[in-house]
């Protein structure tokens, strides 16, 4: 664990390696997973105008975080100023696209949608785009984009019988890449 909601806010956290799953916890006790973390992006920027931790953090494999500490943001460079806001900025994004996949995709785009957008943030650190190492359980995967453990388990099934990508446990294929982005986009794919 890195921090849970309500701990005392002293530092932003910047992922160097590893992946690491946020979550909150709803007024009846219940856990939204809101995202998974990789490389290069920051922890604790939801509660940077805030006393304590908006969400709690946990690394999901062996990680390793960079602790910023809060107290020099205000003297740090605009180079980091401008990083943290980009990165704020990009994260209000990715929350609006995946807000939208939940209210309007199918099962099966939801979880497409999670295969090629995992597969963009690896290639972009050097990674296979095609060949997923899913740190995050199916239940996770299904918390956070709003489906049961059983239905994120049969769309995989469906996707793998489409011949759309390969299954061997948390290993996944991405073996028509083209087919899936258009599936993930709300389309049906054409075979």
């Amino acid at each position: 664990t890195i921090f849970r909601a309500g701990q005392q806010r002293h530092a932003l956290y910047f992922v160097h390696a590893g992946c690491i799953r946020t979550s909150i916890l709803t007024d009846d006790g219940r856990e939204k997973i809101t995202g998974f973390r990789l490389r290069g992006e920051l922890l604790g920027l939801d509660a940077i105008d805030m006393q304590t931790y908006a969400c709690d953090a946990v690394s999901l494999d062996v990680g390793e975080v960079l602790e910023l500490p809060i107290a020099r943001l205000p003297h740090a460079s605009s180079a980091l100023h401008e990083c943290i806001t980009s990165t704020l900025a990009a994260e209000i994004r990715r929350d609006w696209r995946w807000m939208l996949a939940t209210g309007t995709l199918t099962a099966d785009q939801r979880v497409a949608e999670f295969l090629v957008d995992m597969g963009k943030r690896l290639e972009t650190l050097g990674f296979s785009p095609r060949q997923l190492l899913l740190r995050m359980t199916r239940a996770e995967i299904g918390n956070f984009l709003a489906l049961t453990l059983e239905t994120v388990t049969r769309a995989l099934t469906r996707l793998q019988e489409r011949g759309l990508i390969e299954v061997r446990g948390r290993n996944i294929g991405i073996l028509d890449h083209p087919a899936l982005q258009v599936l993930s986009r709300g389309a049906a794919a054409v075979h």
